[in-house]
């Protein structure tokens, strides 16, 4: 490894991820049953992402905050579990200090998006159900467009500066990453100056993009219940609910898991429990993410069989005419 020191500060040419170390015995097993699963969530995305873009019926607002989504999900699993994969096979894989920045840059960024995109669902959700008839009229393409670069531009730009203040500082005590990707906490532990500042402001940064996001998918679902509570009918109301349940889960699994691992002081978690709780929003949510939202969906299997049994001229563009269509049924 190569090193330049100056006084007490330490440039490092590159950090070692040790990954699983402590589970020598296990990680053939390991690797195969994560390489599964990575294949599983590439997949089950890249379906739902190809089932929206030749079906005419799915070419509704809902479906394309969905398509975003798959496709970030990708991109994000992509970001960690590659690498991942390596440290199973190799025990301590090594990765450059500027590798190591672009890994969480990307990390960090797919997953401030999500947190925008699932708001953004939220909001979709709320319009179609409190304001139908109004439905297309405010959920037309330039809005939703505007949506979904909005949600993908400020996932790309607020990790910036979380970035210059962390990887600024020096380190001088060890290279040895303890957990499976570049993630802040175990960063951080590794530099010999004071990193107040930069735990305080990624705290400030942290805590305003997920909860602003967090906070308005509350008021949505709150609108949601008390527009549902006053319908009279209960096949109505079951109705209604089962619009909002698939995405009220996707939103309670990646909020619930960030939550506990990034809320939980960092001096009270153990690394084995920490990377237990990042392999479930980094891994294993991903995974469950297209099941839950959309392949158990009448209209996505409807779609899917129709593409199957039509004649090899389905593969020819389709473009979407007239106008949208406002679907109740929830992903």
């Amino acid at each position: 490894m190569d090193r330049a020191a100056d006084g007490n500060q330490t440039a490092l040419a590159e950090f070692i991820l040790m990954g699983f170390g402590d589970l020598h015995e296990m990680q053939i097993l390991l690797f195969v049953l994560f390489l599964a699963v990575y294949i599983m969530t590439l997949a089950g995305n890249i379906l739902i992402l190809a089932i929206i873009s030749y079906s005419r019926s799915l070419h509704t607002p809902m479906y394309f905050f969905l398509g975003n989504f798959s496709f970030l999900e990708i991109w994000y699993t992509a970001s960690t579990t590659p690498k991942m994969l390596r440290t199973l096979l190799t025990a301590h894989e090594a990765i450059s200090f500027f590798g190591c920045i672009t890994q969480f840059y990307f990390f960090s960024s797919m997953a401030i998006t999500e947190c925008f995109l699932l708001a953004v669902m939220s909001y979709d959700r709320y319009v179609a159900i409190c304001s139908p008839l109004r439905y297309m009229a405010i959920m037309n393409s330039k809005v939703c467009l505007q949506m979904a670069a909005g949600s993908w531009i400020s996932g790309f730009l607020t990790p910036i500066l979380t970035i210059v203040l962390t990887f600024r500082l020096p380190f001088c005590a060890s290279n040895e990453i303890d957990h499976f990707f570049c993630d802040l906490a175990p960063v951080i532990k590794l530099s010999c100056a004071d990193a107040h500042v930069a735990k305080t402001i990624t705290f400030i940064m942290a805590s305003v993009v997920t909860m602003v996001p967090f906070l308005l998918t509350v008021v949505s679902y709150a609108n949601i219940l008390s527009t549902v509570l006053r319908v009279p009918s209960t096949m109505g109301k079951q109705k209604a609910f089962s619009t909002c349940s698939s995405h009220l889960i996707v939103v309670t699994l990646f909020y619930g898991t960030l939550g506990i691992i990034y809320a939980v002081p960092t001096a009270s978690q153990s690394p084995g429990l920490n990377k237990m709780f990042s392999l479930l929003y980094t891994v294993i949510t991903p995974m469950v993410n297209p099941i839950i939202y959309s392949l158990r969906n009448k209209e996505v299997k409807e779609a899917l069989r129709k593409i199957i049994s039509k004649r090899p001229n389905w593969l020819s563009p389709l473009v979407t005419g007239g106008q949208v269509r406002v679907h109740q049924e929830d992903p």
